[in-house]
């Protein structure tokens, strides 16, 4: 199985207390968001990463080098933003597999790749997310079910009590662009999951295990005490 880590953020939200390295790179304890990340999915029988970066990227290439605990990595650098679904169509072009994992590089999911792999492979998708149902998941948009397949996405609402979010894991076709009249800059939730949902089998895992996300200052202290107990 091959990762493709989107670790370009800039984390706008995130300046106010970490802002000399990119966002994935952001520490907790003694190492970064992303090493906790990749020693899940090395644990987890990834034989490749693939790393989307950008902004500061050389602090995450010379942190990391050419392998992680043996495992090769390809670094796809972004020369200008190309937003999430820009990245992974660049870095699938560099796939080796017919369908890989995508990560989000700013938030952690404690989801088997092996379980989200063959779920996809049975449902038969071009695209399969990872979904956590959430209480009140006001920061995030909401996705609606029919079976294993999304039928709607939802906007952000405050006053929403329950519902289930997109963890920012995927599992994807290579070939899913290749009909595709999208610039190189787009955003994959807007741009193509949303629009593509009658014409695309696109997916839903559901999952009920841990799940963080860095991108606020609230949260980002939350996995100082919690990350490490939850990725071994």
């Amino acid at each position: 199985m091959e990762a493709i880590i989107l670790a370009g953020g800039f984390g706008t939200r995130l300046q106010s207390v970490v802002n000399d390295v990119p966002k994935p790179m952001a520490p907790i304890g003694k190492k970064p968001f992303l090493e906790y990340l990749m020693a899940y999915l090395a644990s987890h029988d990834i034989k490749h990463f693939i790393l989307s970066v950008g902004y500061l990227h050389e602090k995450i290439i010379s942190h990391f080098g050419d392998f992680y605990q043996n495992i090769p990595i390809t670094y796809i650098i972004e020369k200008e933003a190309l937003g999430t679904g820009g990245a992974i169509k660049l870095a699938l072009a560099n796939t080796q597999n017919d369908t890989s994992l995508v990560y989000n590089g700013d938030t952690f999911f404690r989801l088997s790749p092996k379980d989200l792999f063959h779920f996809h492979q049975e449902s038969n998708a071009d695209v399969s997310v990872a979904l956590k149902k959430m209480d009140r998941p006001h920061r995030y948009g909401t996705i609606n079910m029919l079976g294993n397949k999304v039928v709607n996405f939802f906007e952000k609402r405050i006053d929403l009590k329950d519902g289930l979010i997109n963890c920012g894991v995927y599992c994807i076709n290579k070939n899913i662009f290749y009909s595709s009249t999208l610039k190189n800059k787009f955003s994959f939730e807007k741009d193509f999951l949303e629009k593509q949902l009658s014409k695309k089998n696109i997916c839903g895992f559901t999952h009920n295990e841990y799940f963080i996300d860095i991108g606020i200052p609230k949260d980002y202290e939350k996995a100082q005490s919690e990350l490490s107990q939850h990725t071994t």
